[in-house]
């Protein structure tokens, strides 16, 4: 199994940003109780320029490995899966 990284880049005050985070944190939480780790790396447009001019108008973004996810918006089924996949996890059938 490996361990997928997800990076969530957005910034404070974001209401979007609070909304991504929580599923985002939702569906890493619950793959930890199933086994499954994610590493998780959270990134500010605020602090980091090249972000800023990069993704400023599609924050929250949602990167596993380096792919964009999602953006504005999380499904958070969408990211399980798309997570347990990078962790090449076989779902079960169904």
């Amino acid at each position: 199994m490996l361990t997928p990284s997800l990076t969530f880049i957005g910034k404070p005050a974001c209401h979007l940003c609070e909304e991504a985070r929580t599923v985002v944190a939702e569906v890493v939480d619950g793959l930890a109780a199933d086994g499954v780790a994610v590493t998780v790396e959270d990134r500010s447009i605020l602090d980091e320029p090249d972000l800023d001019v990069r993704w400023h108008d599609d924050i929250p973004v949602v990167l596993i490995g380096t792919a964009l996810h999602d953006r504005w918006h999380v499904d958070a089924a969408r990211l399980r899966a798309d997570l347990l996949a990078a962790a090449d996890v076989e779902r079960p059938a169904g």
